[in-house]
Parts: C-alpha cells; structure tokens; sequence
C-alpha cells in the first residue's frame, strides 16, 4: 500500500504517528506533525492512523478547528505547490513551513 504526501499514518515499530512527506523507492519519509527531525521507514511497517490516532497525537482534538474547510488551508497548500513546481528549494521548504505553523496553530490542539 502507498501513502500520498500529507496522511497521517502510524510507524508501528515504534508506535509514532507522523506525516508523510515524501517517498524514496520501498521507504516513505515521515516527519512528526507540526514538523521535526524526519525519518524513514519501509511501507511494512506503516498502517494509517485512525481518528483515535490522530486525535491521542493531539490532532483534531474537541472543540479544535477542522481543517476541511479551512480556507486558509487550501491557499497555503496551493502557494506550496506552486512553489514545488519550481526549481527554487528554499522558496519550496519557505512555504512548506508557512503551512506547518499555520496547521498547529489553528488545527492541533493546544496550538
């Protein structure tokens, strides 16, 4: 099974949840959300987290504000994406972190 960029999926060699952020042959590159150190690890051993998932890491918490919807979302997503089209790496990781700090700021709990 594949993960696309951005789900949340649990390494359950160590019982972490992170966010995909990229692909390199057999392994997927995972980051904790909100950011962090990244690692790697084999598609094996990851499963997709489930809402309880998501929702013990302090994501989607109560009374947190849903990111479906969120309008502010979709332009930093697409202000990434048009930066990742380029050639620009440090344009690309600038607005990588805009849509970081915004998603923990507004949809984890206790942003």
């Amino acid at each position: 099974m594949t993960y696309r960029i951005g789900a949340f999926v649990v390494d359950t060699r160590e019982g972490r949840i992170a966010q995909v952020v990229g692909e390199r042959g057999s392994r997927l590159t995972l980051r904790r959300p909100g950011g962090g150190v990244e690692w790697e690890a084999p598609f094996a051993s990851l499963r997709l987290a489930t809402r309880e998932d998501r929702e013990a890491a302090g994501l989607w918490a109560n009374g947190s504000r849903s990111a479906y919807g969120c309008e502010e979302c979709a332009q930093l997503e697409a202000a990434y994406h048009e930066a990742a089209a380029g050639d620009d790496h440090a344009k690309t990781g600038e607005a990588l972190v805009i849509q970081r700090r915004h998603w923990r700021r507004a949809h984890m709990a206790g942003g």
